[in-house]
């Protein structure tokens, strides 16, 4: 049964455990690429950490959804953290040690810790009405502004402790993620009870209980019947487009500049401007979500990612990168909630976890595909190439929320 009381609750429990994770793996990844060259020896390695964790974690969801699915969103929140404190501990190994492939192993503990706190979106999402659901995920994903905030600031003063302890002052962010990661642990499993997933199956069988008296219930599908639903398909396509464009632009945007001579300072404007798109608006996303409807929001995503890959390119000076780019997070934002939206809302209280696995699994791979693809294609056609990519998959999304959308378009005009 929906009590607002007990839901607000552990609403604010995955928010402060949300934040902890966010501020220790922002952290980390302000020094990896740094840290991956020096233990390496060669740039050509910096990128490596970040792509082993990517792909672990696209490998990870799916079996921690399986996991939460079985025991509960509290026991795989739990693990997941605690995979990161692990991961946190083995990286200050690595570099204390100065052992590359031991960094790569602190990478793949992060991806899988990644993959199960990713889950605590759908987590909010479980502990409220249908009408309600939008605006909670979009307060967990807000939790990523503590990160983006918190994560880089923390880096000097972690390096200070580290160094006081005897430990390289490089090894700070991953001495600080150590303690925020098993903080946030420990908080999901003493606070997070009940645990969320109860309460979503109560929620929805309430719901569905309302809705029988038009249609009658139905058992718990198979997964592949699942991933065959029109609604199911348009919003997984909607999170996995919204996150590969922003990935694919993002990540070159600061190569970009820096080839135009703009400086370290610009840069960073940019890419902050970037990251309050993201997640500086999650709250009023998921209103607006909630008050316009999921598939005028994934139109709004389309068109809101479509203006940032064409001003990209062309935007002479840092004001209009940083409006592009705060655009362009803009643009995933609204596609991410409204699609993490819409998904919830497909599925049965029992189908869900399953779901969402195979979702993120699918997202993380398209990222990491992405990522790794972006320099190349960069290479070959410039800033004006990758933005092209980004608007060609953009418009396979819009047509495919018109293409899926039109018999309910269709039936409404009758």
């Amino acid at each position: 049964m929906y009590q607002p009381s007990t839901s607000n609750r552990l609403l604010y429990t995955l928010f402060i455990a949300q934040s902890l994770f966010s501020a220790g793996q922002i952290a980390i990844f302000t020094l990896i690429a740094i840290v991956a060259t020096q233990l390496s020896g060669t740039e050509s390695a910096a990128g490596l950490p970040s792509s082993t964790q990517t792909f672990t974690q696209a490998f990870a969801a799916f079996p921690i959804a399986v996991v939460m699915g079985r025991f509960g969103r509290r026991v795989g929140l739990t693990l997941g953290y605690a995979l990161g404190a692990v991961g946190a501990v083995v990286g200050i190994i690595a570099i204390l040690q100065g052992v590359f492939p031991l960094l790569l192993l602190s990478a793949a503990f992060l991806g899988m810790s990644r993959a199960s706190a990713d889950q605590s979106r759908f987590a909010a999402g479980e502990l409220f009405p249908k009408d309600m659901r939008a605006r909670m995920i979009g307060r967990v994903i807000f939790a990523g502004t503590i990160g983006a905030v918190a994560g880089p600031a923390l880096v000097d003063p972690a390096g200070r402790v580290a160094a006081s302890l005897g430990l390289p002052a490089d090894s700070g962010p991953w001495l600080i993620a150590f303690g925020l990661y098993g903080l946030a642990s420990l908080l999901i499993l003493l606070v997070l009870r009940p645990d969320p997933m109860r309460i979503g199956r109560a929620i929805a069988d309430e719901e569905e209980q309302v809705e029988a008296v038009d249609s009658p219930r139905q058992p718990v599908r198979p997964l592949r019947t699942l991933l065959m639903l029109p609604t199911v398909q348009l919003a997984i396509l909607s999170i996995l487009v919204s996150q590969t464009v922003m990935v694919v632009l993002m990540v070159l945007t600061p190569l970009h500049m820096e080839h135009h001579n703009h400086t370290r300072g610009a840069i960073s404007m940019v890419i902050s401007a970037h990251t309050l798109g993201m997640f500086g608006l999650s709250a009023v996303t998921g209103y607006l979500i909630d008050r316009i409807g999921r598939i005028p929001m994934l139109v709004a995503a389309g068109v809101t990612l479509i203006l940032a890959a064409l001003l990209a390119p062309v935007a002479q000076g840092e004001f209009m990168l940083a409006v592009a780019l705060f655009l362009l997070g803009l643009g995933w934002n609204f596609g991410y909630v409204a699609g993490s939206s819409l998904l919830a809302d497909a599925l049965q209280g029992a189908e869900r976890a399953r779901v969402q696995g195979v979702n993120d699994s699918l997202v993380a791979f398209a990222a990491g595909i992405g990522s790794l693809s972006s320099g190349p294609l960069f290479a070959a056609g410039g800033y004006g190439a990758v933005s092209a990519i980004g608007i060609v998959l953009t418009l396979v999304l819009m047509v495919m929320v018109y293409w899926l959308t039109r018999p309910r378009l269709e039936a409404r005009a009758i």
